[in-house]
């Protein structure tokens, strides 16, 4: 009669074991199996210089920091796929380079997903991945460069303020903002600003091979900002949807079977503090920051 009861006993606990097992097997492939996809965020105004966070600010990331989170997720080896988050409106040409050259060296799959905006700098982010999903009412596009100089001449007459500059070529001060433009400065900068769009346009239509609409592409490379409808059109973007629709794509493009997860990918930030911009002299570099100095943007 007890030889009877340790069998039961027995069976059952093999029985529990074996149910054990297969809801292992079915739960586990779902959800660790496949690794993850790797999340990084491109936000803000792109520039090269890491802004720490303030009592006044979060921060900003600089082009640096974002290409060292791509470069991480590339070497994870749990990360199966990345998934940039776009919302910009762009920024410094070069910041811009770096960023999709840092896309473009990884070798996973990748997908873009622009949510509000992913236009100039931004787009051409996005444009280094494989795959682009834009939300219907997004904005995009604006593919062009610009150089945006200042003349404070006409202030500086009114207070009586002179400046004077020694200098050893004709063009060594072009981008004054102490003087009107000169005799052929407008065409030096023009032809500066005409071989970075040339460049934007060149990796745009390298990275869209097939999917251009040549005429509608031809027209947007006026510099006009575009939906995420009119771009799917010229066919600057892949798919229309949410979040949703482009954690799906990277999964499906990356063969991830199951229920894909996501993971973060975080690089080094300015570690100066809450407190780290309060200072008078701090806060004044923030905000004549650039003045007076040419800028060359994707924006």
């Amino acid at each position: 009669m007890a030889s009877g009861h340790k069998t039961n006993h027995f069976l059952l606990a093999l029985a529990g074991v074996f149910l054990l097992a297969l809801i292992v097997i079915w739960a586990y492939p779902a959800a660790h199996s496949d690794g993850c996809i790797g999340v990084v965020e491109i936000s803000g105004t792109l520039q090269t210089q890491e802004v720490p966070p303030s009592l006044f600010t979060e921060g900003q990331k600089g082009s640096e920091t974002i290409a060292e989170e791509l470069g991480e997720a590339g070497s994870r080896s749990d990360v199966r796929a990345v998934l940039l988050l776009i919302d910009t409106a762009g920024g410094s040409v070069v910041a811009s380079q770096e960023i999709y050259e840092a896309v473009r060296a990884m070798n996973k799959t990748s997908v873009a997903f622009i949510r509000e905006m992913g236009a100039s700098g931004g787009y051409y982010a996005a444009a280094g991945t494989d795959y682009i999903v834009a939300n219907p009412d997004a904005i995009t596009g604006s593919i062009g460069a610009r150089a945006t100089l200042s003349d404070y001449s006409g202030l500086m007459g009114k207070l009586g303020v002179n400046s004077t500059t020694f200098k050893t070529g004709e063009l060594k001060d072009m981008g004054s903002p102490y003087r009107a433009m000169g005799e052929g400065e407008a065409e030096a900068w023009q032809s500066i600003v005409d071989e970075s769009f040339a460049s934007f346009k060149t990796e745009v239509e390298a990275r869209r091979a097939g999917k251009l609409d040549p005429s509608g592409f031809e027209q947007a490379l006026d510099a006009r900002m575009l939906t995420g409808r009119q771009a799917k059109r010229i066919g600057l973007i892949d798919e229309l949807g949410n979040k949703g629709a482009a954690i799906a794509a990277a999964a499906r493009l990356s063969n991830m079977t199951g229920e894909p997860r996501l993971c973060e990918i975080s690089g080094a930030r300015g570690k100066s503090g809450i407190f780290g911009q309060l200072s008078a002299p701090g806060a004044l570099r923030l905000l004549l920051q650039g003045a007076g100095r040419p800028q060359l943007s994707y924006q």
